[in-house]
């Protein structure tokens, strides 16, 4: 037992559970990278005034959960609480919004930090893949990421989610419904920080999960009765589209998200087989943020689903993924000419683009062969003194049991042909 742990909230991925996590990382990309998505990696700490002026100084995001610290330069650096921001500035610094190709599309994966309270489904270190579509004000492109996410989850075999949907309008109308809310907000029985939140943000207030604060809030004014003719227009073009495409999806128009950057589209993915931590997804327009992180005006929507929660979901739906095995080939060497021979044989099949594993560490034929029977290899390649006199190898079917033997020069068309 080491004298270290992993920290409180945070989690190691370790073989085989590991290999579900890169399914579902490969599931959720896989229709990003068919659609024009290039991948974009980006540092694990940011300055922290991204996330402030991003992600919004009234979210619990910025205020309590964000892991902030300064260098001994003097730097102040925030641990990225999420991907948006990062992938934008990163998007802005290499110019690629110049190179006359809009809009620009990135996906990326990696870990995110939030300090809160540790409990199933939330975590301080958690895995994300996301997207974003950058430089552009299309309904359809709304619709293509809501579709291409819905699309992800289906191919891993999810079927018990669901798509939440509201629009959060725009500079011109949400300003009116701001004004409306707060007036509300502030005839209600709020504690201090609620209402200083509610005069910084009052859709903050909405996102409230505090069951005494969400009993006030009913008859709260919706701002689906306040938005203007063009928010209206184009959120029916993306319900519209998104329909055509055979992808179900339930209005909400409590739907605020827990970012300050959305616009207009806003939408969420919830498996009810979760409890609390219902959301496995969400996303929204953001057409704001590249200004108010110092860039030029362009109009962007994107979306970040959990590896995690996702996870969670296929374990509620019994859901178990096609994982191949690691290795399909599993070599023992009985004497050290065999095992000199039966080491390039391995190298030699690997080459040939065939999963291979070898018996390492001079143990005993019993030894040897159960680890090859742990390593879920389909066949097994066993050599000894008498089976070098003959210039063969024996070929064994780790399923049936079946053996031949086969000659050096056969090996690799006979393996590939038993693996077909």
């Amino acid at each position: 037992m080491s004298t270290f742990k992993a920290p409180k909230g945070t989690y190691d991925l370790i073989p085989p559970y590991s290999a579900t996590y890169l399914a579902v990382r490969e599931a959720i990309s896989a229709p990003l990278r068919k659609s024009g998505y290039g991948y974009v990696e980006t540092p694990g700490f940011e300055d922290v005034n991204l996330f402030a002026r991003g992600v919004g100084e009234s979210t619990d995001i910025v205020t309590k959960e964000m892991y902030a610290f300064e260098t001994k330069g003097g730097s102040k650096l925030a641990l990225r609480p999420e991907g948006t921001a990062s992938v934008l500035r990163a998007a802005l610094e290499a110019s690629l919004h110049k190179q006359g190709n809009l809009p620009v599309k990135l996906w990326y994966s990696g870990s995110y930090y939030r300090y809160e309270r540790p409990q199933k489904g939330r975590y301080r270190h958690f895995s994300q893949v996301g997207a974003e579509a950058i430089g552009a004000e299309d309904p359809a492109l709304d619709a293509e990421l809501i579709i291409l996410a819905d699309e992800a989850y289906r191919s891993l075999g999810l079927r018990n989610f669901r798509i939440l949907l509201n629009s959060l309008g725009d500079k011109e109308c949400r300003p009116v419904y701001r004004e409306a809310l707060q007036t509300f907000l502030r005839g209600l029985d709020l504690d201090e920080e609620t209402l200083r939140r509610a005069e910084i943000n009052p859709l903050r207030v909405l996102d409230d999960k505090r069951e005494s604060v969400q009993k006030q809030l009913v008859g709260a004014p919706l701002l689906g009765d306040y938005l203007c003719e063009a928010c209206k227009a184009y959120h029916a073009e993306v319900r519209a589209l998104i329909t055509a495409a055979g992808v179900v999806f339930e209005d909400d128009a409590k739907l605020v998200r827990g970012l300050d950057y959305y616009t207009r589209t806003t939408f969420e993915f919830v498996h009810d087989g979760l409890g609390s931590q219902s959301a496995v997804g969400g996303g929204g327009r953001y057409d704001g943020l590249s200004e108010m992180i110092g860039g030029p005006a362009l109009p962007s929507v994107g979306w970040a689903l959990g590896v995690d929660r996702t996870v969670l979901a296929l374990e509620a739906e019994g859901v178990e993924l096609d994982i191949p095995a690691v290795t399909s080939v599993f070599a023992v060497a009985i004497g050290e000419e065999a095992r000199r021979l039966l080491f390039g044989k391995v190298t030699e099949l690997r080459r040939a683009g065939i999963a291979a594993d070898f018996a390492f560490g001079g143990k005993s034929l019993k030894g040897a062969m159960k680890d090859a029977n742990r390593s879920g290899a389909r066949l097994a390649v066993v050599a000894g003194e008498r089976d070098l006199a003959e210039g063969v190898v024996q070929l064994k079917d780790m399923e049936s049991g079946e053996q031949q033997a086969v000659t050096l020069d056969d090996l690799l068309d006979a393996v590939r042909g038993k693996l077909i």
